[in-house]
């Protein structure tokens, strides 16, 4: 799942701006949000009038969905602040405390599921036998669920928001649960009740799962993680290609949001003055800011010496002191 490696920026034209990407995040979340009003009501009121607990749990991981589309809006209006006393960089760390709050829910709804199919199972002779309006539902959910993912994960690629990449996931997941309940639904009706519960459970541990990962890959985030690697060598070589950096060490990242913050030691020439120096670090960071997600650059420069050959002298000789 494909969550925080979002393809590193090489070019100028690549990079979108905040009100750009604020504006593809409200509107393919108002969609999701439409989406999932429809089917959860349809999901839980067939459910429960078909008797299909499977087609219930995909109408709560319905619902779970419009709890984190509302998280997701309100996390892509916080981040949109710009930097105050409280918050020198900026606020775009809402983005990943919104991705762990989704983490969270979805790990917690899926718990609940796993406990609500594993008390059916246990109790087997409880399980009723299905109407076949729940099969039409439960394919009606797997087809709109899986449109809506393809169109926001499209989105979130174009803008390229890790937030917005969580949310079209958490949508084919949604596609798949869809597609599990299906299959219990039809086993039901075949004569083999048990496969609705089961499908729940398959549901449920899908759901957690899913939580779980976006949690942690979320709480990561806010401990520091670096981009990976393949972004690190772009960022290293846009600073070396600066005119005057002889060479780039030391570099170390941070996501902050969808963002990077870069810490890097730049070697100049130790003839220039420092002025001359200053300027070749405001040129590196211009550079690495216009060709990638980097909030922030800060240098640290080093003298370089160039090495004399002409000039070098030979190292005299160690002679070892005579005994006596």
């Amino acid at each position: 799942m494909p969550f925080t490696n979002l393809p590193p920026e090489t070019d100028e034209d690549s990079i979108i701006p905040t009100a750009e990407r604020a504006a593809a995040a409200s509107r393919s979340t108002w969609v999701s949000v439409v989406v999932n009003v429809l089917l959860s009501t349809a999901q839980i009121v067939v459910g429960v009038m078909s008797k299909s607990q499977g087609l219930i749990a995909d109408g709560i991981h319905s619902l779970a969905d419009l709890v984190s589309d509302f998280v997701v809006l309100l996390a892509n209006h916080a981040s949109q602040k710009d930097a105050d006393e409280d918050h020198p960089y900026g606020h775009h760390r809402y983005e990943t405390g919104a991705s762990m709050f989704l983490g969270a829910v979805l790990l917690a709804v899926g718990v609940g599921m796993l406990w609500s199919a594993a008390v059916k199972l246990q109790n087997p002779e409880s399980i009723a036998q299905v109407h076949i309006i729940a099969l039409w539902v439960a394919l009606a959910g797997l087809a709109a669920k899986e449109i809506l993912f393809r169109y926001m994960l499209a989105v979130a690629k174009r803008v390229k928001s890790s937030m917005l990449v969580a949310n079209a996931w958490h949508a084919r997941s949604d596609a798949a649960s869809s597609l599990v309940v299906s299959v219990g639904i039809v086993g039901n009706l075949m004569g083999y009740p048990i496969l609705d519960p089961i499908a729940a459970l398959i549901v449920g541990f899908m759901v957690a799962k899913m939580g779980w990962s976006f949690g942690w890959d979320a709480l990561h985030d806010l401990m520091d993680r670096g981009v990976d690697e393949v972004e690190v060598t772009a960022i290293r070589q846009t600073l070396a290609e600066t005119p005057g950096v002889a060479n780039v060490h030391d570099l170390r990242t941070r996501k902050m949001g969808d963002m990077i913050i870069v810490d890097a030691h730049l070697e100049v020439d130790a003839t220039l003055t420092v002025e001359q120096g200053h300027d070749i670090a405001v040129e590196a960071q211009k550079r690495v800011m216009a060709r990638h997600r980097v909030l922030n650059l800060m240098t640290h420069v080093d003298p370089w010496r160039r090495p004399d050959l002409d000039h070098a002298a030979a190292a005299p000789a160690i002679t070892a002191p005579t005994m006596h």
